[in-house]
């Protein structure tokens, strides 16, 4: 099926687009890293300004109440990121600028199979304080030595005359902060000078885009394009276009590689692109969260309880790393009362519109397949329990992007289980993006080694431990995409990563670490963590102050902020 094609004047502006930017080509190779260093503060500067119409954009077209702590989600996930991937990349360049290596001052470790890490968080003073008790290690694949990862960290920034071409971003519709990391990393890892065209949910936010990247823009180094699939089938198949990257899910992905109906599934059985050049991708899956059995009290059950329905039903659902399935031992005894709790939670969670297109439907899919095990829950929540693992149906395998969430029970001991969970998320869950696990301390200190062990079997790009892997994609330093090896006929989460402030020579996985018990009650746990309920939760009361308080300090960190912020995170 040939795609159809954009009305002649519409073809016309975006031929003019992409033309622009063959010039604009010479303009970004000719700019030194001093000046991409310059673009960058400049950037921030803009971001900081529009940060506030930014978010009033997002809450429009997510149709949020204005008086929602829900709106913390936007100032989180659009000019947070973008702030702080600004900052960080600035960072990367100038230590490039003094014949340094961006990694030097970042620790380095050792992982299970000889992998080399590097530790990204926390790094700056900033991180020890308010993110408190999170960490993140990059782990580099088995072989890839520290003199190595010294080397070859800075990407094209090392050879910044080097011109990559004409890149199309298609952006994403549902985390706004996506488009313009995108971007940014086209431009400073690939030296590729950019076409973004935003998905329609968001063409509201296409003034704010326009102030943000306006020094890459005057520059010629950037457009910023609109229009239905018919537009991004167009700039895809554009002759002078080398590169395209792209955000979404797989189905996605393959109707725009190999084309729909039968004839694409022919091409891609046979492995024949429709594009020939080529493509990246950062993709959906299904993300598990395993649940370690362990000695939990009422306060960890209901805690942790929040803490998967965020995962869940953070932006609600609509997130290309939401957990989908639930994964718990069948022995543990606690079993039944962490279930409560987490119907609890999920029934709890403040009420939202279902802004996603598609949203509804997917649902109904939901409930009609597993009928009486689908359990509604609130206003448009799923559960889905009593999945049979030999016969467990598309939970596992089709990605719901909507707020429905499963659970998977498997049969055994602490070790038993968690070897057997490990296995079924690899082999049996569709998507390597991100998995999440959930241990008490008691049960870390019992699993040792094993626990690590676990962590370098799971094929995921970011696996949390006690966090949720969202955390990963705020990490501006810490790379994001799919576990490495895929390729456009399984294409999985997709291929490649995005943001990676230090432009790491490819990375294998991020791992998050968190604290199990929030303070203050981590103190009762003999932990010093500073970090009270996250920002990020669905049940946070004051995420919506908390979140501008961090966009507001990330676009200019000083101590004087810190008593609100500390203050905000507290009452939440």
């Amino acid at each position: 099926m040939t795609a159809a094609l954009p009305p002649t004047e519409q073809r016309w502006a975006l031929d003019l687009a992409v033309n622009d930017l063959v010039r604009g080509e010479a303009a970004w190779a000719a700019c030194d890293r001093a000046k991409r260093r310059k673009l960058l503060e400049q950037m921030q500067a803009a971001t900081a300004e529009a940060a506030e119409a930014w978010v009033r954009a997002a809450v429009a077209y997510k149709r949020l109440p204005d008086d929602s702590p829900l709106i913390g989600e936007e100032w989180i996930t659009g000019p947070y990121p973008v702030l702080t991937s600004l900052g960080a990349l600035a960072a990367s360049i100038t230590a490039l600028e003094k014949s340094r290596s961006p990694v030097d001052g970042f620790s380095f470790g050792q992982a299970p199979g000889g992998r080399v890490t590097v530790r990204v968080l926390p790094h700056s003073i900033w991180d020890h304080l308010l993110l408190n008790g999170f960490s993140a290690e990059v782990w580099m694949p088995p072989g890839v030595t520290k003199d190595e990862v010294r080397e070859r960290a800075g990407l094209a920034l090392l050879r910044p005359a080097d011109s990559g071409g004409v890149g199309v971003v298609l952006g994403a519709g549902n985390i706004t902060s996506i488009p313009i990391l995108d971007v940014l990393y086209e431009l400073y890892a690939h030296n590729r000078v950019v076409a973004l065209k935003l998905n329609p949910v968001t063409d509201g936010l296409l003034d704010v885009f326009n102030r943000v990247l306006a020094p890459l823009i005057d520059l010629g180094a950037v457009r910023i394009l609109t229009g239905g699939a018919d537009v991004g089938g167009y700039l895809v198949h554009h002759p002078k276009v080398r590169h395209v990257h792209m955000t979404g899910s797989a189905a996605t992905h393959d109707a725009i590689v190999f084309g729909t109906g039968t004839e694409g599934a022919a091409r891609k059985e046979a492995g024949t692109s429709l594009l020939d050049k080529p493509v990246t991708s950062e993709l959906g899956g299904v993300s598990p969260t395993i649940v370690l059995p362990g000695g939990w009290s009422e306060a960890d059950l209901r805690y942790q309880a929040e803490h998967i329905a965020t995962q869940k039903l953070h932006n609600n659902g609509y997130n290309c790393v939401a957990s989908q399935v639930v994964v718990v031992s069948s022995d543990w005894a606690q079993k039944d009362r962490f279930l409560a709790h987490l119907r609890a939670a999920l029934a709890d969670a403040p009420a939202r519109p279902a802004y996603y297109p598609g949203s509804d439907d997917r649902v109904a899919r939901a409930l009609d397949t597993y009928g009486g095990d689908a359990e509604r829950i609130g206003t448009g929540r799923v559960l889905i329990t009593g999945l049979d693992p030999a016969e467990p149906g598309p939970a596992l395998t089709t990605e719901h992007f909507a707020p429905v969430l499963a659970v998977l029970e498997l049969p055994g001991d602490t070790r038993q289980f968690l070897a057997e969970a490990v296995r079924t998320a690899n082999e049996k869950f569709a998507g390597t993006l991100g998995a999440n696990l959930i241990a008490h301390p008691g049960t870390m200190a019992v699993l040792g080694r094993a626990l690590e062990e676990a962590i370098a079997e799971l094929r995921y790009g970011t696996v949390a431990l006690n966090a949720w892997t969202g955390v990963g994609y705020l990490t501006a330093t810490a790379p994001w995409g799919a576990f490495p090896g895929h390729s456009l006929d399984d294409v999985q989460s997709g291929i490649g990563v995005v943001h990676n402030a230090l432009l790491l020579d490819g990375p294998e996985r991020t791992v998050v670490r968190g604290p199990f018990h929030p303070a203050p009650r981590a103190l009762l746990h003999g932990k010093t963590t500073l970090s009270p309920k996250p920002p990020w939760f669905v049940t946070n009361r004051t995420a919506a102050t908390t979140g501008r308080l961090l966009a507001d300090f990330a676009a200019a960190p000083r101590w004087s902020a810190l008593p609100r912020i500390f203050a905000s995170a507290l009452r939440g």
